[in-house]
């Protein structure tokens, strides 16, 4: 894309609901990870604005077709508060090159009511995974990082080999931090399957839900024009409702002010702070068992702290909070999945 001579790419031209003169581009959005351009098409009658994002990674063709097939199917279930996506593609002036294309939406850095976001946010979660399995159809992007969203049997599989993803993440930031590797052996065998396994044995089951993926306050805005809420830049997969709020509730207090998850937002001066996610708990309730909430929500939190670890490498300095919570855990469940014999039948 040329801003001198007002150019678009071959594709992205045939991809356009509506054809005429480009007569306006210019940069725009705050994406870390791709450019992003407004532009207008005038076709005679009227101006037409788009937004795009164009990408030039080494996986701009899985970034760009994860954003659109969840922006797809967020605009199914919540039309009102998702900007219709138009199309993905590649380049054809230059192959590395991948696109993501919508209408474009002036939005105020605001953020709709906790009433309306909680409605928002309840409806996806009540779409259940067509297969009846924990993933997604296509690759999904949390930030920068790939999500492998391989279709699971059990949400213990598909949390697992995430967690292993983002610590892996994180350890090439951190030059492979050997007591952090000796505790996730540790944390693996006994840890996880203790607070994951419950939730899908002794009778119960869990249901793979959609869920956005990178909830936070940057990525939820409103529309200036209609007032209306505006959610954008989601990470989609089918998995346990939980783990879309609770990085919040155990809480670093890390004063950045692009924070990329919920571990900022228990301080009041963040709209999704602990407020909202206490009301979200009221309405949608939480699974069973229900004592062993928070420390669920704890295990949930260390997949988003390794992952913010990893893409800003001045979080590192969380390390030493997360080994500790690693640590707690540990101690707390010190015989894993033989401490829970006595509660449930596996």
């Amino acid at each position: 894309m040329d801003t001198d001579t007002l150019t678009l790419d071959p594709a992205i031209v045939a991809a356009l609901p509506v054809q005429g003169q480009v007569v306006g581009i210019s940069k725009h959005g705050d994406t870390r990870w791709s450019n992003g351009y407004k532009f207008i098409i005038e076709d005679g009658e009227d101006d037409h604005e788009f937004f795009i994002k164009i990408l030039n990674r080494e996986e701009a063709k899985e970034l760009a077709e994860g954003e659109f097939e969840s922006m797809t199917l967020m605009h199914q279930l919540i039309p009102e508060a998702i900007v219709p996506p138009i199309a993905w593609g590649m380049f054809k002036t230059n192959n590395s090159k991948a696109f993501y294309l919508t209408y474009f939406r002036d939005l105020d850095k605001e953020h709709p009511s906790d009433d309306i976001l909680i409605r928002l946010i309840s409806k996806i979660h009540h779409k259940e995974s067509p297969t009846g399995k924990f993933g997604f159809h296509v690759p999904t992007f949390y930030g920068c990082r790939k999500v492998d969203n391989t279709w699971c049997e059990t949400w213990e599989e598909f949390f697992s080999r995430e967690l292993r993803s983002s610590i892996n993440f994180a350890q090439a930031v951190l030059n492979y931090d050997e007591e952090l590797a000796g505790l996730a052996k540790t944390f693996f065998d006994l840890v996880v399957p203790r607070l994951l396994r419950p939730l899908e044995t002794g009778g119960r089951s869990l249901k793979p839900q959609l869920v956005f993926g990178d909830l936070w306050d940057g990525n939820v805005q409103i529309d200036h024009r209609t007032k209306a809420a505006a959610l954008f830049d989601p990470c989609c997969f089918y998995g346990h409702f939980e783990c879309e709020y609770p990085q919040t509730v155990k809480a670093v207090p890390i004063l950045i002010v692009d924070a990329v998850d919920f571990q900022c937002m228990t301080s009041d001066r963040y709209s999704l702070n602990q407020n909202f996610i206490n009301l979200y708990k009221e309405q949608m309730g939480v699974s069973e068992p229900v004592e062993e909430f928070d420390d669920r929500v704890a295990l949930y939190a260390l997949r988003n702290d390794f992952h913010t670890m990893g893409m800003c490498p001045q979080w590192t300095s969380v390390l030493g909070h997360v080994k500790s919570e690693m640590n707690r855990l540990i101690k707390k469940y010190p015989d894993g999945l033989q401490g829970l014999k006595a509660k449930i039948i596996l």
